[in-house]
């Protein structure tokens, strides 16, 4: 693979997680995903766990939904992303992130690692969009249980 292609996923990756670190808006963050029908999010975890765990949020409406979900049940601060992997081949990036997250109605808030797996069109926007997170401090937190 040519390292403009290696260097142009990466690029793309880093702007996608700055739009999160800095907390930008919805359609700032959206703007990052392909236009494709088959997009996706999927944060892995059982759905009783979560309203937005485990469950296939597809196509454009898919992504608004999904981040809807998130922004009404938590909020977060000092988010930051570091270690990425570029696989050219596949047109994926993983990364690892950290950030101290809040259940807003609760207001119990956890640190946390959690990684992404960033796979892109050919346009190198945002094709499927899988994270990996503390379920069950989340889940906890839902509950008001997280300091027990």
């Amino acid at each position: 693979m040519p390292a403009s292609q290696r260097d142009d996923l990466l690029a793309a990756a880093q702007a996608f997680c700055n739009s999160f670190a800095n907390k930008e808006a919805p359609a700032k963050i959206l703007s990052h995903f392909s236009s494709s029908d088959d997009v996706l999010a999927l944060e892995h975890g059982l759905p009783q766990l979560a309203p937005f765990l485990g469950r296939e949020f597809r196509g454009q409406e898919g992504l608004e939904a999904y981040f809807q979900l998130l922004s009404s049940h938590l909020k977060y601060e000092d988010m930051k992303f570091g270690n990425f992997v570029v696989d050219a081949e596949v047109s994926k990036v993983s990364v690892r992130g950290e950030a101290t997250f809040t259940w807003i109605s609760t207001g119990q808030s956890w640190d946390e690692v959690f990684t992404y797996v960033l796979e892109f069109d050919q346009d190198s926007r945002v094709l499927v969009y899988e994270v990996w997170a503390d379920s069950g401090a989340a889940y906890l937190a839902s509950k008001g249980q997280l300091n027990q």
